[in-house]
């Protein structure tokens, strides 16, 4: 695989809906997208899912952008580039930036797949034909208002309902929740919003019939979740606190959890989260695919990693327009019946709008290879 550019382009797109959590209201994503081409002429896209200030990680849409100009890129144009894997070796001593390092390697993931003329999904193992599709709703102004909108996601089709919950808006709202729809495939998402001292306070979540509570405590914590693992019949998942197939041998070690929620940006590329579902597989781990209000390019490839077969849990991979007016790719994703087909297409599967992505682009850099 030979790299003749890489283009970053800063994009900013507005949400349909301001997507409420405990750590903060989104109403715009910033990320960026980032194009490998190769000498061939054949382009492989990647996309950052950083926020503009750190609130879910440290990483942030500027040091990204840092991080890829001055110090990933130059040293991926002086990498022989055989197979994806080798870029994950190339970043391997220097350390975090989780987050930049998976839109390169996400990038080169695709262009990997289009030069051999197979899906991403079959490049990187994938056997589904099609993905469960759930949702996540945020933080609502009013109790009716979230009963509402599950109401008209529970008529769309989707099979997995996540709130977001936080102190204040949890067990009486999981209450009403419950007592309006009794079975729905439900979990709760606290994003780090609970500390030890709410172990008894959270015990309460027993009586929900949840499918999983989603990290509750700090987002770098692995031993007071085993702690209160002990205490809950229903299974923690952990988000935030997992980076490394490491995070995971060690969560596993203590039972910090039951359930783990892979981001790839959060692990920094899909190499990684591939030796992630093979320890969780090994040690019978169900797992599923967080969301970071992705566009489309983020979307696909997450499309492609929920089709290893340890993803046996509905993600958060829902429709583009669930999130977006116009997406950023051709055609936009879609759902049926709770299901989004995997693309069999090389690569990712969907094609870059180049017009729409001009439309939202605030400014680019390209770096060309010299070697």
């Amino acid at each position: 695989m030979e790299i003749k550019s890489i283009k970053l382009r800063f994009m900013r797109m507005s949400l349909l809906h301001p997507f409420k959590t405990s750590v903060g209201t989104l109403t715009d994503k910033d990320f960026i997208l980032v194009e490998v081409k190769s000498k061939n002429g054949l382009s492989g896209w990647g996309e950052t899912v950083s926020d503009p200030i750190p609130i879910y990680h440290e990483e942030t849409v500027k040091t990204n952008w840092h991080l890829l100009k001055d110090i990933l890129i130059p040293k991926l144009m002086n990498t022989e580039i055989q197979h994806p894997d080798d870029v994950s070796k190339a970043f391997k001593d220097l350390r975090g930036n989780y987050n930049a390092k998976a839109a390169l390697d996400g990038a080169i993931w695709d262009l990997y797949a289009k030069e051999k003329g197979i899906s991403l999904a079959k490049a990187i193992g994938g056997v589904k034909d099609r993905i469960e599709v759930g949702v996540s709703v945020g933080i609502q102004k009013s109790e009716k208002e979230l009963l509402q909108k599950i109401e008209g996601f529970v008529t769309k089709g989707y099979k997995r309902i996540k709130v977001k919950i936080m102190p204040g808006w949890d067990i009486n709202i999981l209450k009403a929740i419950r007592k309006e729809f009794p079975r729905i495939p439900l979990m709760a998402d606290a994003n780090c919003a609970y500390t030890i001292d709410d172990i008894p306070y959270l015990k309460k979540l027993d009586d929900f019939d949840l499918m999983m509570v989603e990290q509750p405590f700090a987002y770098d914590d692995l031993i007071d979740h085993a702690r209160l693992q002990k205490e809950l019949n229903t299974p923690i998942c952990l988000d935030e606190s997992i980076h490394t197939v490491e995070d995971v041998r060690k969560a596993i070690e203590i039972t910090s959890g039951k359930i783990i929620n892979l981001k790839i940006g959060r692990v920094g590329g899909i190499t990684e989260s591939l030796k992630i579902h093979k320890l969780c597989t090994e040690n019978n781990i169900p797992m599923w695919c967080g969301g970071m209000l992705e566009a489309g390019i983020g979307r696909a490839h997450n499309i492609a990693i929920t089709s290893l077969a340890n993803f046996t849990l509905p993600g958060d991979t829902a429709p583009s327009s669930h999130y977006w007016r116009e997406d950023i790719i051709t055609p936009e994703v879609t759902m049926k019946d709770g299901y989004i087909e995997v693309p069999t297409t090389p690569g990712i599967g969907f094609e870059p709008n180049h017009e729409k992505i001009e439309d939202f682009m605030l400014y680019s850099e390209t770096f060309h290879n010299h070697n």
